[in-house]
C-alpha cells in the first residue's frame, strides 16, 4: 500500500479563514515543522503562499492538505489547481473538548499536514472543480434554501391555525396542507367585521403567500437544475431510482473524472466503505457514518427507491434475507454497490 510519505519531499498543510490563511511545511520524514507563513486571502496572498512553497522545495515533489476547499479556502484551491499543483483536501477537525487543550490556526496547519502523511494514496481525493459543476452547486444551495424556507413557513402556518378564531379556524379543518396554504392566500382580511379574525386572516395570508413563494422559487430552480445535468451528463437520469436532484448532487461530488483515483476512495467519499465489526464468530460490516453525508443521503434515496421499484434490487433483497442478513446489512450492500455503478457510469460515459 503506497503511502503518501513515501512519495513526497514536503507536505504544505493550510488552515483557511476568510481573512487569512496558515501555512506550515512539514517534513514528511520526521513529521516536524520547517517552516510556516500567514497570508491575506486575495490573488496575491496566494501568490506569495505559492512562491514561498517553492522556494522551501524548489526541485522536490510537494503536495498541499488544505482544509475547507469548498469554502474559505475555495480561491487557493482554485489558484493552486491552475498551476497544476497535487491538493488533497482535508476535513476540518471536531472541536476540541474542554479537556483537550486550546486550538491553534498554525497547530490545525500541522495537523492537516500531518494527518494525510500516512493515508493511502489511491484513497486522496482532490478538491472539487469545474464551472458547470460550480453552477450545480450554488443552484442546489439556493433550492434547498427556498424549500428549507417553505416548510418553515408551512410550520407557521400551522400555528397560526391553531391559534385562530373559531370562525377562521374552522375553513382549515380536515384539509391537507397545499389546500390550506392555497385557501390561506386567498383570505380576504378585510372582509371580517372582527378586528382579531381581520389580523389573524392577515397574518395567514402573509405566511402562505411567502409559502408559495418559496416553492415556486424552488420549482424554477429545479427546472435550472434539471437543464444543467441533462446537458452535462444526460445518461444518469437512465439509471433506476436516480432523478435530476438526485443526479445533481452526485456530480457535485464527484466533480471532474481525476477527483478520485479509485472506486475505493469515491466510496469513501460517499460513506458506503464498510467497516469492519466481527468478533469472535461473528463476522459482519457495519454502516460507516464519515464521508459527505449529502452525498451519502442521496445514494440512500437511490437504494430506498429501488427497493421498491426495481425487480433486480428485490430479487436481490430475499437472496441475502434467505441467507441470514438484517434489512440494514442488505441496504449497506446495496448502498455499496450503487456508489460502484455510479463510479463506473461518472468514469466511463457513453459515447
Amino acid at each position: 500500500m503506497p503511502i503518501l510519505a513515501d512519495n513526497v519531499d514536503i507536505v504544505i498543510g493550510v488552515d483557511s479563514h476568510r481573512d487569512n490563511h496558515v501555512a506550515a511545511i512539514i517534513d514528511p520524514t520526521t513529521g516536524a515543522v520547517v517552516d510556516d507563513l500567514t497570508i491575506v486571502t486575495d490573488s496575491d496572498g496566494y501568490q506569495q503562499l505559492s512562491d514561498w512553497a517553492h522556494s522551501r522545495c524548489p526541485d522536490g515533489m510537494m503536495v498541499w492538505a488544505v482544509e475547507g476547499c469548498g469554502s474559505y479556502a475555495a480561491g487557493l484551491a482554485r489558484h493552486l489547481q491552475t498551476a497544476d499543483a497535487w491538493v488533497i483536501e482535508v476535513e476540518r477537525p471536531a472541536r476540541p473538548s474542554k479537556q483537550q487543550p486550546a486550538k491553534t490556526d498554525l497547530g490545525d496547519a500541522v495537523r492537516a499536514a500531518r494527518e494525510v502523511l500516512g493515508r493511502d494514496i489511491e484513497l486522496l481525493a482532490t478538491p472539487r472543480q469545474g464551472p458547470i459543476r460550480d453552477r450545480l452547486a450554488v443552484l442546489l444551495m439556493a433550492r434547498q434554501g427556498a424549500i428549507d424556507a417553505a416548510a418553515a413557513a408551512r410550520c407557521q402556518l400551522h400555528a397560526a391555525i391553531l391559534t385562530a378564531p373559531d370562525l377562521l379556524r374552522q375553513r382549515f379543518t380536515g384539509l391537507p396542507a397545499k389546500t390550506k396554504i392555497r385557501l390561506a392566500a386567498g383570505l380576504r382580511p378585510d372582509s371580517y367585521t372582527n378586528p382579531e379574525t381581520g389580523d389573524h386572516a392577515r397574518a395567514l395570508q402573509s405566511i402562505a403567500e411567502r409559502c408559495q413563494h418559496n416553492y415556486q422559487q424552488a420549482n424554477t430552480l429545479e427546472r435550472q437544475i434539471t437543464e444543467l445535468v441533462k446537458n452535462w451528463r444526460p445518461d444518469l437520469l437512465e439509471l433506476a431510482g436516480i432523478g435530476p436532484i438526485t443526479a445533481a448532487n452526485v456530480l457535485c461530488a464527484w466533480s471532474h473524472p481525476t477527483r478520485f483515483r479509485s472506486e475505493a476512495a469515491f466510496a469513501m467519499c460517499a460513506g458506503t466503505a464498510p467497516i469492519p465489526a466481527s468478533s469472535g464468530l461473528t463476522n459482519r460490516h457495519r454502516l460507516n457514518p464519515g464521508g459527505d453525508r449529502q452525498l451519502n443521503r442521496h445514494i440512500h434515496t437511490i437504494a430506498v427507491t429501488r427497493l421498491r421499484c426495481d425487480p433486480e434490487t428485490i430479487t436481490y433483497r430475499h437472496r441475502r434475507r434467505a441467507e441470514g442478513k438484517t434489512d440494514r446489512e442488505i441496504r449497506r450492500c446495496i448502498k455499496r454497490y450503487i456508489t460502484r455503478q455510479l463510479f463506473k457510469q461518472l468514469q466511463h460515459p457513453p459515447t
